[in-house]
């Protein structure tokens, strides 16, 4: 039994979960409490702790709450001040991750060395740079484990906030990095020192296994066998993720359960061969150490990933039990690596591995009976059995954490985790091992990995390939996760149980959200945060037209995959009925191949001229009706040439509540030709200030024309161009408009319906301790009227 103080087990279930909820709770507060009320609750939280009994449970929440809260303080007080933003920096230190090589730019996580000679803001600090040359060969010389010297130019971690998108600033924040950035001049780059350490052995090895298997697959048996991942492409991923195979195909528990068994034979080998050595230990307890000895290296060895960590910590748990003679329960265990977890690293929960790690074994443990007895197919059973668990189990966290559920997950699984795990990932292993013994030993069983792996993966991407293997789920309201495992505790409690059928109603609001669509007359817009450009949502009750898609280059950022398309799944939008590209830069049409992909498109306009292939010509005079909700298009006319930002498609949107003018990127010229031509078609509530709120846009006569009441301006957060100008703000807010930016306030959705001109910011209405906007500059410089009506 374990050792339990009143009726609490200080390293049980109930105290793992307590303090969970207290870590979870801390990082979730909207904003940081002031450090002196975080000191507060964890000296609280001890003080419970210690007086124990029924106040243990108290004492482990508020003790969470405090400690997560003051690491979360430590680390973003940590990154990089705003007075070192954008200023050339002499930095040396050390690669520490497997640096990601693309055509054109090289990606690495680099570590700055704690000496005097650096910057105080960075000293033995992680950052994350790019080094961008056309030419590879200066690049390759990045290997992991090497020493540099660079000339770097530096930011804080700045992310992009959407419906339905990933979080880079929690992931900054998780990840500890203190900076983002580039290398300035590649030429004065200096290598200080060769490779050396953990990082550079997994990077020869991958090396080696590439070199070894020459076939496609030779990148999932680098990613199986070491992590490395690099080398997947989105094809890869998104197969992966369709056929519910994301969890295995990086470094995972069982990975480490392998290795631990095989160092426990062979410390059991040693100790039986010199039988000598039992006088000082005994088998069993050389066998268990050498298991906690293996597990510990191989987690290392993948850089103490969650997965490899908890099974370590289990592990070594489960040996310390065995030492002391104590009867140890799995999850009592399970509890006790959480808990390790939790203190070595609170900001793990932020992360997808730790919830997903934790909560399928979870699972299992409560559900599946710990004796299959001696049925035949007992095995069988238990495995269909755990997948169905995990499967129901894990799906209301996949849904909540990556916004889709994998309806052939159940299917891939039965066939991908025993061929994976107990063929392909002992070959890859094994070959890692005969490779660290002698090169060239590693060939054969790194090339039977991959033949083996071949045997099932044309199968998988078939399955992973069909249409109904997949599904996107629009972004559900905060209550319906909670329902969710409701329902899924109900219907995984023992057979006999009433109300089951009813349970699957709880269901609905996670698997079937509301859309929150406009009534019949009524239009929604949904400035989507792209950074330096621009991409718009426009919605009818039945139909859908996105405006611009954001920039994208080769081998680079692509907001089309980044912001767009996860924006448009977290809306619930299923397919376009019109796109259109104001014109052919690459900060408005970039995004364009991405999107096509990813949703059906009944017509794309664009400007006459305009580079972007396979389009119709939007002209002045088009018009249709949607809904009750007319689309006219402004601009340019009949003989107007392609003049780049000039011939911006000019798209009004006009409802029975209220209109909305798109503006692209025109300037002075086409502002004073509109108002020249038709005056009254500028006249709206709702403005996209033009080209970014550059000095060349948004004349005076423009301003007071449209008579706005909102002015949304979509501009990178710090971008160089010093959009929008101070002076252009200014203006729209002398003409009486209220000042928005996408930079500061994420993603900008706007309602024009019965309840009167609405609006949301992403930014302000998911608000987040980590919130780089609201720290580097709040609102200032904008202005913001308090009558506006924000739900």
């Amino acid at each position: 039994m374990p050792l339990a103080i009143g009726r609490v087990a200080p390293f049980g279930p109930m105290s793992a979960t307590a303090l969970l909820a207290g870590v979870t709770c801390g990082l979730l507060l909207p904003g940081l409490p002031p450090t002196a009320w975080l000191i507060a609750l964890l000296v609280a939280g001890l003080a419970l702790l210690l007086r124990g009994d029924g106040w243990r449970l108290a004492g482990a929440l508020l003790f969470g709450v405090g400690f997560a809260g003051l690491h979360a303080d430590h680390v973003l007080r940590g990154q990089l001040p705003a007075s070192l933003e954008r200023r050339a920096l002499e930095i040396e230190g050390r690669i520490v991750e497997l640096p990601v090589h693309e055509p054109r730019r090289t990606r690495f996580e680099f570590v700055v060395d704690d000496h005097a000679s650096q910057p105080d803001a960075l000293r033995g600090k992680r950052i994350r740079l790019g080094w961008f040359e056309e030419d590879p060969h200066g690049r390759a010389r990045l290997q992991a484990g090497s020493r540099w010297g660079f000339p770097v130019e530096l930011r804080a971690p700045t992310g992009l906030r959407n419906p339905g998108a990933s979080d880079g600033e929690k992931h900054a924040l998780a990840s500890r990095i203190a900076a983002t950035g580039h290398v300035m001049e590649p030429v004065l780059a200096r290598r200080l020192a060769a490779p050396g350490g953990i990082a550079a052995w997994r990077e020869r090895m991958s090396g080696r296994i590439a070199a070894s298997v020459p076939s496609a697959s030779s990148r999932y048996v680098r990613a199986l066998a070491l992590g490395d991942t690099r080398a997947l492409d989105e094809t890869d991923w998104s197969r992966l993720r369709a056929a519910g195979l994301t969890h295995l195909i990086a470094i995972s528990g069982f990975h480490v359960g392998l290795v631990a068994g095989f160092f426990a034979m062979l410390a059991a080998a040693v100790w039986w061969l010199f039988p000598g050595l039992c006088r000082w230990l005994p088998r069993p307890f050389a066998a268990g150490f050498g298991a906690i000895a293996g597990a510990c290296l191989y987690a290392a060895l993948t850089g103490f990933a969650v997965p490899t960590l908890r099974t370590a910590v289990m592990i070594a748990a489960l040996v310390a039990a065995r030492c002391l003679r104590r009867r140890q329960r799995l999850a009592d265990t399970l509890s006790l690596g959480c808990i390790v977890l939790l203190l070595l690293d609170p900001l793990a929960v932020l992360g997808a591995g730790f919830w997903l790690s934790f909560a399928g074994v979870a699972w299992l443990l409560w559900c599946l009976p710990a004796d299959q007895g001696p049925r035949r197919w007992a095995m069988l059973h238990g495995f269909v059995a755990a997948q169905a668990v995990a499967t129901l189990g894990l799906l209301p966290l996949t849904v909540l954490l990556f916004g889709q559920a994998s309806f052939a997950g159940p299917v891939a699984n039965l066939a991908a985790v025993p061929w994976w795990s107990l063929v392909v990932v002992p070959l890859a292993l094994l070959g890692v091992l005969a490779e660290t013994l002698h090169a060239g030993l590693g060939q054969w069983p790194w090339q039977a990995a991959a033949w083996c792996f071949d045997l099932l993966w044309p199968a998988l991407v078939r399955i992973a390939d069909s249409p109904l293997a997949m599904a996107w789920l629009p972004e559900p309201r905060w209550h319906a996760w909670p329902l969710a495992m409701l329902s899924v505790f109900w219907l995984l409690l023992p057979r006999g149980l009433p109300g089951k059928p009813l349970a699957m109603l709880l269901w609905l609001p996670l698997l079937c959200p509301p859309r929150d669509l406009p009534a019949h007359g009524e239009a929604e817009l949904t400035v989507i945060d792209v950074g330096q450009g621009l991409s718009v949502l426009v919605r009818t009750a039945r139909h859908s037209l996105l405006y611009d898609m954001g920039p994208a280059t080769i081998d680079g950022f692509d907001a089309g995959a980044r912001a767009v398309v996860p924006a448009l799944h977290g809306l619930g939008v299923q397919r376009l009925d019109a796109a259109m590209i104001s014109h052919g830069d690459n900060d408005h049409a970039g995004g364009w191949g991405t999107v096509s992909r990813a949703f059906p498109v009944a017509s794309l306009l664009a400007p006459e001229g305009s580079p972007v292939p396979g389009i119709v010509p939007c002209r002045a005079g088009q018009s249709w009706q949607w809904d009750g909700v007319r689309i006219r298009v402004l601009h340019p006319g009949d003989g107007f040439p392609y003049l780049g930002n000039e011939a911006s498609c000019v798209l009004r949107v006009e409802t029975a509540h209220g209109n909305a003018l798109l503006t692209g990127d025109i300037g002075h010229f086409v502002e004073a030709k509109l108002l020249r031509d038709d005056p009254e078609s500028v006249r709206s509530d709702v403005v996209l200030v033009p080209h970014h709120g550059s000095a060349g846009s948004s004349g005076e006569s423009l301003v007071a024309a449209t008579g706005a009441r909102l002015a949304v301006v979509s501009s990178g957060a710090g971008n160089r161009f010093g959009h929008p100008r101070k002076d252009v703000v200014q203006r729209w807010c002398q003409g009486g408009a209220e000042v928005v930016d996408t930079a500061r306030a994420g993603a900008i959705r706007v309602w024009l319906g019965a309840q009167g001109l609405r609006m949301q910011e992403r930014r302000a209405a998911h608000s987040r301790l980590w919130d780089a906007a609201r720290r580097r500059s709040g609102t200032a410089g904008l202005c913001y009227a308090p009558e506006m009506q924000r739900p």
